[in-house]
């Protein structure tokens, strides 16, 4: 086992280059939230948030905007972190998720939505299995990440 982010990673899950791979797109993205204004929360969820990323894992990251409206028909933001090509748009209740792929197969999920997406009294359903099934903020600057953490912790 390898020593990532902080957890052990699974012996038989993503090679060493993907999960390379997976921390650049991670990484291209949380310098792009840090950089916008409107950006309140840049969560990493799901197997590569707790370690256990697998050859089929896709890099999952849930932004919170004050203006996610923006976001919601224009794929321009998308280009700023180099994504990779935008393959899908959904609704999804009160956030949008944009579905991309690299030009390596890697796949991956932006899901936009406003900081009440992060509200702690009570957590959301949704977010609650999100959160407990691993997450890790990348971007926390007002602390709302790490309070939906503690909730539910």
């Amino acid at each position: 086992m390898k020593l990532h982010g902080g957890q052990f990673a699974d012996p038989a899950g993503a090679s060493p280059e993907r999960e390379a791979e997976m921390g650049r797109v991670v990484d291209r993205v949380t310098r792009w939230a840090g950089n916008r204004s409107d950006v309140v929360g840049l969560l990493l969820v799901g197997s590569f948030a707790r370690g256990a990323a697998r050859p089929d894992s896709d890099v999952d990251l849930v932004v919170l905007s004050t203006a996610p409206a923006r976001y919601a028909e224009d794929d321009g933001w998308a280009r700023e972190p180099a994504l990779g090509e935008v393959v899908r748009v959904q609704e999804r209740g009160s956030v949008t998720e944009w579905r991309y792929v690299t030009a390596s197969g890697l796949q991956g999920a932006v899901v936009i939505g406003s900081a009440h997406w992060a509200r702690t009294d009570p957590v959301d359903a949704g977010t609650r299995r999100a959160v407990t099934d691993g997450a890790r903020p990348l971007y926390d600057p007002a602390g709302i990440l790490g309070a939906l953490l503690q909730a539910c912790g």
